[in-house]
């Protein structure tokens, strides 16, 4: 099962997208499988991180922001390389056990829609594979 979730990014940061995934694995019916948490975009990434503290998502975005600095001798004519890099960085997808009709997510992670350019009209991609 394929499912398209839509997101209304604002500035960089990261968005909580756990429930949409859960949504999508309660809908397929299945009880055993994977889950594939899929980004088309290349200024935007999904990440599995701690969704207890906040600070660990602000520590992390600032850390990214320290690695990948805006600079004016990049060359890509959007003015936003940084983000690309970010997206390279981070990764355009997630993998996740589905067990007895559960996310095989550990105690304190929860799944992320990062962005880095926006505000966006975005989109994901959630495959329920049977298995």
């Amino acid at each position: 099962m394929l499912k398209v979730f839509h997101l209304r990014t604002d500035e960089e940061g990261l968005y909580n997208i756990t429930s949409y995934v859960r949504q999508a694995l309660n809908e397929s019916g299945i009880s055993e499988g994977i889950a594939v948490v899929f980004c088309p975009h290349t200024t935007a990434a999904i990440t599995i991180n701690e969704n207890s503290d906040p600070d660990v998502q602000t520590d992390l975005l600032f850390g990214l922001r320290k690695s990948f600095p805006d600079r004016s001798e990049y060359q890509h004519c959007e003015g936003n390389s940084y983000a690309h890099m970010k997206s390279t960085c981070v990764g355009a997808s997630e993998t996740v056990i589905v067990h007895d009709g559960s996310l095989m997510l550990g105690t304190w992670q929860g799944i992320y829609f990062a962005e880095f350019d926006g505000p966006r009209d975005r989109n994901f991609f959630v495959k329920i594979i049977k298995g």
